[in-house]
């Protein structure tokens, strides 16, 4: 019998690489999500799709366990675009303490694969990598949050032994890159931009900051590794999970531009406050500015899984402009 992996926020963009890859790893695939329908899609015997609201009480939760009766559930689900802070702890922190001690109470034994963010960290030092021992201090509403998520994950397992491991995951490109994100932003104005003619002008925030980006099908890859090595490698660990390098934003944009082939002029702006709904002919200032460096320590996912990435960033950017520009009914879901 198959082993069944529940992907929770399974529609997501991370959680579409997710299921693709536990499907192509042989698992049976629950893929959740707030919307949709729920059932087995034809075609596809090997997914079957629930319905879960991240704002339902524990018992749902557990409910959701039950009926699916998973060997494995990857929290995929959250938000980190355009939502208040309220929102945030309630679909990122306080649905993965429910989550956590849902699993722990499971009939079933099931192995708990946590998405974190490297933006838990907060800031790094120029110059050097920050290892999953660094101490913790986000500067983000969205930081704070994955960090109280992990925190509880990671408190749940030492108190119940519940076997839960933490991926602390880089920023993540790809195809299917959110349009609320600075590169899917991009890249969706690219797409707009017909080639040749007037050179169309890219109003961003500034690219000054140095990240470290993971390509979306390395970290599905990695969440495969985590949910089947030996439960001793990584009960109750963090692992960071990024390429461990700090990348500057403003040469991934040119490159992205410079893939599309387009005739765009970048020009950077002075952040705002809060996010400016985008659009044609609007500013699109959404870069999160709290990080200016950040590159990960990868040496323990090297260690424990045996995983690195795989995919370079221009493969990783000309997937995602492909994608932005195929129709939205000509989609192919990864």
């Amino acid at each position: 019998m198959k082993p069944t992996a529940l992907v929770l926020g399974g529609t997501g963009f991370m959680g579409e690489h997710l299921c693709a890859a536990f499907r192509a790893a042989g698992h049976r695939v629950v893929c959740v999500s707030r919307g949709g329908a729920s059932g087995q899609l034809p075609g596809d015997p090997a997914t079957v799709h629930l319905r879960h609201d991240l704002a339902a009480p524990e018992q749902d939760v557990a409910a959701l366990l039950a009926e699916a009766a998973p060997t494995v559930v990857v929290n995929a689900a959250g938000v980190v675009w355009q939502a208040d802070e309220d929102r945030m702890w309630s679909l990122n922190a306080r649905f993965a303490e429910r989550l956590a001690r849902a699993a722990a109470a499971s009939a079933h034994p099931v192995r708990l694969v946590q998405l974190g963010s490297s933006h838990e960290y907060g800031p790094g030092e120029p110059g050097t990598s920050t290892g999953e021992d660094a101490g913790c201090a986000p500067v983000s509403v969205y930081g704070r949050t994955k960090l109280a998520a992990t925190e509880s994950v990671l408190e749940t397992a030492r108190n119940t032994g519940l076997n839960a491991v933490v991926l602390r995951v880089a920023n993540a490109t790809g195809p299917g890159v959110p349009g609320g994100s600075l590169l899917g932003t991009v890249a969706q104005r690219l797409a707009a931009t017909p080639p040749g003619g007037e050179r169309a002008e890219l109003r961003l925030a500034p690219l000054r900051a140095r990240r470290d980006f993971v390509d979306a099908r390395d970290v599905a890859a990695a969440a495969v590794l985590a949910a089947t090595a030996p439960a001793d490698q990584v009960r109750g660990r963090i692992i960071n999970i990024a390429r461990g390098e700090a990348v500057s934003v403003r040469r991934l944009v040119e490159r992205l531009v410079a893939l599309a082939d387009r005739p765009v002029r970048l020009t950077e702006l002075e952040p705002v406050p809060a996010p400016v709904p985008t659009g044609s002919g609007q500013d699109s200032r959404t870069l999160r500015t709290d990080l200016e460096w950040q590159q990960l320590d990868i040496s323990r996912a090297r260690r424990l899984l045996g995983w690195r990435p795989a995919v370079d960033l221009d493969t990783s950017l000309a997937d995602l402009l492909a994608a932005v520009r195929l129709p939205e009914h000509e989609r192919t879901r990864t």
